[in-house]
């Protein structure tokens, strides 16, 4: 999981209709939900698709984390 600008990104997987998170989050978390499936699309405020826009962009310059550094940082502040 990855914290940028106030929000984070974890990975997940619908199991049985229910969505299973990769990682922990505090109680009570607000959570948006961006599927994979193209053929669907979804609508955001400007606001919100420059942040997505600029999260991706990052992804795409390598401005991300490997997942075992996460992992590993995550068991140290414990």
């Amino acid at each position: 999981m990855a914290g940028r600008q106030g929000f984070e990104i974890a990975s997940a997987k619908v199991v049985g209709g229910r969505i299973e998170l990769d990682a922990e989050l505090p109680e009570g978390a607000s959570v948006t939900v961006i599927t994979r499936d193209a053929d669907e699309t979804f609508e955001v405020d400007e606001a919100t698709e420059r942040m997505l826009l600029d999260a991706i962009a990052q992804c795409e310059s390598g401005g991300t984390v490997p997942l075992d550094k996460v992992l590993s940082d995550l068991r140290n502040d414990d």
